[in-house]
């Protein structure tokens, strides 16, 4: 058992520094490759919009472990190869375009937000406090009597109303698109 350690590890020793045993194992086209190619090695084709990483339609770059792990599997991507790369290239015009058509539609639906003013009138106690609280989905129903419609993940609230006055609830359309409505709390 001895013998065997010391002939492989003699081997190893052997070969560990020529340039052979450095191509049979692939370290020179590793220590070639730039620190964003390391980092993010695999170019994929988002099939359906992923939070945080990008919208259907885009060829983005991921580390392999994410994409094998976690996109793949849900179908959420496809790989990017250099036969079908030309391919994605010309759906990506198309993106492009339905980008544009989202950003401006939820530009609109902004400035609607923006330019609201809710009032609710609730039972209180002599001290001014609800006998509820309004949270997210109470707001998400008041937005759609207003004909605004959004999805309870989008309010963001810190924490549920309990008293009267003027409160600003941020609704978060985008990253970048946070329309701020007025909600005034009144005594019935």
């Amino acid at each position: 058992m001895r013998m065997l350690f010391f002939i492989f590890a003699l081997y190893i020793w052997l070969f560990s520094n020529s340039p052979f045993f450095s191509i049979l194992i692939g370290t020179d086209l590793i220590s070639s490759a730039t620190s964003k190619e390391k980092e993010f090695p695999m170019k994929v084709y988002l099939l359906k919009d992923v939070e945080k990483i990008g919208l259907a339609g885009e060829v983005i770059k991921v580390k392999d472990g994410f994409a094998a792990n976690y996109l793949f599997p849900r179908k959420l991507a496809i790989e990017i190869t250099a036969s079908n790369e030309a391919f994605y290239k010309g759906r990506i015009k198309l993106v492009e375009h339905r980008k544009e058509v989202v950003s401006s539609k939820t530009s609109m639906l902004a400035e609607k937000i923006a330019a609201l003013k809710v009032v609710v009138k609730r039972k209180m106690h002599d001290d001014g406090k609800l006998y509820g609280a309004i949270n997210a989905l109470e707001i998400v129903e008041l937005l759609k009597d207003k004909g605004v419609s959004v999805s309870k993940s989008q309010v963001e609230l810190e924490k549920s109303i309990k008293s009267k006055g003027v409160f600003e609830v941020t609704i978060k359309l985008s990253s970048s698109l946070k329309p701020k409505i007025s909600l005034q709390v009144l005594p019935e």
